[in-house]
């Protein structure tokens, strides 16, 4: 029988330590494909109506009640006003004060409440445990909209790329999240404060010793890049394919890993973008190597030469 969360009363496939069965995690991870598709209808819709921003927070936060009286016009307002319901079911508005803060201090993460202990956090979120052991972390928001961090790409010397970590968007934010689902801990999003604050949920694992060796960090899924092909500002950059589609994953350093109740490795948190054809079309080595490393997570740097050719 599915649980509800204590918090919201919502349904939820995570509690404590315990990892969701095969059926769990892929009903948590088709959420999040939801939560991505409806985004982008909302964002069509959106624009379907003359409605564009620079910044996806203002879509994200938008409320149903924002547009009824056009909405009743019928036509493109009815669409949105229909876009906006279904986003909302795969990310309702849930307050702070639902999680014991109060909105209506300066800083509501300060001290910890009668249920969250504040166990961790950095510059993107703050992460809490309660009494059964599931972690919730609090996304902050950014002056102008930025949220969660992302990569910006530069073309370095030769065939290098460039990666330097920059502040995201919301939808970045929501495509992290399903990465970090799909490669490391089980993640829910439980919903969004009314000022902006992303709130996720995670399995409770345990911290691994300090200055842990993660070279070994699951090679066949999160690949490691080679150093010819790619400079990052965040540590051990890695591939992986998330729909078929080749992503810049890193920072996945060991205090952004954690051991859980079946001995695994997992990662909790990590700084991710897409390695977009754009940029893959100007680097032929290293999109060459992308898919090789697409068959075979073990390919070398070169692609074997021909012996027809020699």
């Amino acid at each position: 029988m599915q649980q509800k969360d204590p918090f919201t009363g919502r349904p939820t496939l995570l509690q404590g330590p315990r990892l969701p069965g095969a059926e769990g995690w892929a009903a948590v991870l088709d959420g999040h494909r939801q939560r991505l598709r409806t985004l982008d209808r909302l964002g069509q819709k959106a624009a379907e109506c003359g409605i564009r921003a620079d910044k996806d927070r203002d879509l994200v936060l938008v409320q149903e009640d924002e547009v009824s009286l056009l909405e009743a016009t019928g036509g493109e307002w009815a669409a949105l006003g229909e876009a906006i319901r279904e986003f909302r079911t795969h990310l309702p508005v849930v307050p702070l004060e639902t999680f014991g803060f109060h909105s209506d201090v300066d800083d509501p993460f300060e001290a910890n409440t009668a249920q969250l202990r504040r166990i961790g956090g950095g510059v993107e979120a703050l992460a809490f445990i309660d009494a059964d052991q599931s972690v919730y972390k609090f996304f902050l928001f950014r002056e102008g909209g930025d949220v969660g961090a992302t990569f910006a790409f530069a073309r370095g010397e030769g065939e290098l790329l460039q990666a330097t970590a920059v502040p995201g968007s919301y939808r970045m934010l929501f495509e992290k999240l399903r990465l970090t689902h799909q490669f490391g801990i089980p993640t829910e999003i439980v919903g969004i404060t009314p000022e902006g604050v992303v709130v996720a949920k995670q399995t409770f694992g345990r911290l691994l010793p300090e200055k842990t060796d993660m070279s070994g960090l699951d090679p066949e899924r999160l690949i490691p890049i080679p150093s010819r092909f790619l400079r990052a500002d965040r540590d051990h950059p890695r591939l992986a394919f998330l729909d078929g589609e080749p992503w810049l994953v890193a920072d996945t350093h060991d205090r952004n890993v954690v051991v859980t109740e079946d001995g695994a490795w997992r990662v909790i948190d990590l700084v991710a973008a897409p390695l977009a054809p754009a940029w893959l079309g100007r680097l032929p080595l290293f999109r060459d190597w992308v898919e090789r490393a697409r068959l075979d997570p073990r390919a070398e740097v070169l692609a074997p030469a021909n012996d027809d050719e020699l």
